[in-house]
């Protein structure tokens, strides 16, 4: 190496390191919630205090996992229309933090027909038309490269800086060629990691589980188990079978509790009654909350 490009190499390894490095006495926040599911009491060093149980926050990305024919497109259908509105009749406790961001919604899978059947639905549970914070495309008819390119394009040049706020990638398997390439698999959660964290933002997407397995799919499946904030699993209830169990697998922070919901007469998805108790007389000891 020449001096020239030793030089170069270490000015490009200082860049780096400004945005690596953390001090351990800096008072760091804990991030804003996107999405959250009921709320609970802590006992904490200054008094009991209630917080909002968060299923996302801004700056990391979770995922949705199911078998095929599980109602996920439904499932996210809802987690938009409560986004945008911050809560509706739908969703019961569930309740978005939208703080005047935007919405994307890009499904790699439908035609148009059936995209614009979906985002419509979105926007009927709020009992409005049109949203101008509600941006939807349809990305079935170009190539696995482009769409992760147009994805970035939106988030780089079209949304206004600081406004990017929830992105739904409806599914996530069609961004590469094969979710057991290691290689593309590694590159595409790079780039739900780069960015969340560059655009402030948090993404919602879908992934299959595999066939008789509550494992997600392929080499993607588990990078996505490694990396992500919240694993969401969706299954049938075997009590109730027009009913769709959600139950948080894994979280970062404090996980959410089961609940259900169902299509209704009307092809809408509705939360159709918790499987957790508020606990309303929980007390946790301040050092396990995960929000001071």
């Amino acid at each position: 190496m020449t001096l020239e490009e030793r030089t170069i190499d270490n000015l490009v390894m200082e860049a780096i390191q400004e945005k690596c490095i953390l001090n351990t006495t800096e008072k760091i926040e804990y991030p804003p919630i996107a999405l959250s599911m009921g709320e609970k009491r802590f006992t904490t060093k200054d008094g009991v205090k209630t917080y909002p149980i968060p299923i996302g926050t801004y700056g990391n990305f979770s995922f949705v996992q199911a078998p095929p024919k599980t109602k996920k497109t439904f499932f996210v259908s809802l987690l938009a229309s409560v986004y945008l509105a911050d809560s509706n009749k739908f969703g019961g406790d569930l309740k978005g933090h939208r703080d005047d961001k935007c919405l994307l919604h890009f499904d790699t899978e439908q035609g148009k027909w059936h995209c614009q059947k979906v985002f419509r639905r979105v926007l009927d549970m709020n009992d409005t038309k049109e949203d101008k914070n509600y941006h939807t495309f349809t990305l079935r008819t170009i190539g696995y490269k482009t769409r992760l390119e147009f994805i970035e394009y939106w988030l780089r040049e079209k949304v206004e800086e600081g406004k990017a706020g929830l992105v739904i990638i409806d599914g996530v398997a069609d961004l590469i060629s094969d979710v057991n390439n290691l290689e593309e698999s590694n590159s595409v959660v790079q780039k739900l990691m780069e960015w969340t964290a560059k655009y402030n933002c948090h993404i919602v997407t879908i992934i299959h589980s595999n066939y008789g397995s509550s494992k997600p799919t392929g080499h993607l499946g588990s990078l996505l188990e490694k990396k992500a904030e919240t694993q969401i699993e969706l299954e049938k209830n075997t009590v109730h079978h027009e009913h769709i169990t959600v139950r948080c697998r894994r979280s970062r922070g404090f996980p959410f509790d089961s609940f259900s919901f169902k299509v209704n007469d009307y092809g809408y998805p509705i939360i159709v009654g918790n499987l957790y108790d508020h606990l309303q007389g929980l007390d946790i000891k301040h050092k396990e909350i995960p929000f001071d």
